[in-house]
């Protein structure tokens, strides 16, 4: 349990930084996705990070609040292991969301906004 409360103190500001960021410089945030999306070795080198971070996060399954953190551990375990093993298609996918569903930045804003709003809740105020 100790161990989630660390990963949701660091996790918690990092989400909402970043999700009022996007709110806030939406034009220069596209920008940075379009730039990151277009370099084979970025993304690669990102997934390499994601699923090292997911790697290094809590594993367990117990019916209250380090499930949520295992679940997101998982998703950053498999999301990096996705980008690593294929760069292109991942290059692919995300300009396609990006340049036919502009309104899914504004929707991982708010889901980012949520989670972190509630990993701050959980971290520093229980």
């Amino acid at each position: 349990m100790d161990a989630a409360i660390h990963i949701a103190k660091m996790m918690g500001p990092l989400l909402v930084v970043n999700a009022i960021g996007m709110f806030l410089f939406t034009k220069s945030y596209r920008a940075m996705a379009e730039e990151f999306l277009n370099s084979r070795a970025l993304i690669y080198l990102a997934g390499f990070m994601t699923m090292l971070i997911g790697l290094g996060i809590v594993n367990a399954w117990t019916p209250s609040f380090p499930i949520a953190v295992t679940i997101v551990g998982w998703m950053f375990t498999i999301g990096g292991a996705i980008r690593m093993l294929a760069p292109e298609r991942s290059m692919k996918i995300g300009l396609d969301m990006l340049n036919e569903k502009p309104w899914l930045l504004s929707v991982s804003a708010a889901i980012q906004l949520m989670l972190g709003l509630a990993l701050l809740h959980v971290g520093y105020m229980r």
